[in-house]
């Protein structure tokens, strides 16, 4: 979020002071003054997400909302060497939503990568920008992988075809966030804001 104002704050007081009206779900971790010229949104050259897996047979009844549960047993290692396809600049048409509204397909994955940590399996991928489901169709593809209902080579498949009705079904929203926006390094931003739940892991 960025906006205008005359008011002289310290930089606590502005994140105090926002997060005092602000609903539960919804928390400012930073604030800093920018260039006139700034626009939080379009000033933006990365973003990264962070997809959340509890790979278990059995639900958990601890925040079932900030997970997905997936019941098939995930072999991680392969979902990561089948990710490493996407790194670079692609036409992810097989990866975004019916009603993405993009003008372009085209996106460049920069980082993306696959860890296991007991029962939770994390994906993390980070990109120029992303395309409407882009990351919860990717996480649908890579949990088929890991199941082995589909080759390490799908992926690669996917991004030839061009068709998103040739991919896995979406990935459910549970477990889905938005941890990190990149801008140029003298806006003075912090990069990621990861999961709190999830610290020990970072």
């Amino acid at each position: 979020m960025s906006f205008t104002t005359n008011a002289t704050r310290e930089s606590k007081a502005w994140v105090q002071g926002t997060n005092a009206r602000l609903p539960d779900d919804i928390s400012v971790t930073a604030a800093v003054a920018t260039p006139a010229s700034f626009n939080a949104r379009f000033s933006a050259i990365g973003r990264r997400y962070l997809y959340v897996i509890f790979n278990s047979p059995v639900r958990s009844g601890i925040m079932p909302e900030y997970v997905t549960r997936e019941h098939r047993q995930l072999d991680h290692t392969k979902m990561h060497i089948a990710a490493q396809v996407l790194l670079g600049e692609h036409d992810f048409s097989s990866f975004r939503a019916a009603s993405c509204q993009s003008k372009s397909p085209i996106r460049h994955v920069r980082d993306v990568s696959v860890k296991r940590y007991g029962d939770i399996v994390l994906i993390d991928i980070a990109a120029n920008a992303f395309l409407q489901h882009m990351v919860r169709n990717i996480a649908g593809v890579l949990m088929d992988v890991g199941s082995e209902i589909r080759p390490v080579s799908w992926p690669k498949e996917l991004l030839a075809i061009k068709d998103r009705t040739k991919g896995s079904k979406t990935a459910p929203p549970n477990g889905l966030y938005f941890i990190g926006v990149s801008y140029e390094p003298d806006i003075g931003l912090p990069t990621v804001a990861w999961p709190h739940f999830l610290a020990a892991t970072n």
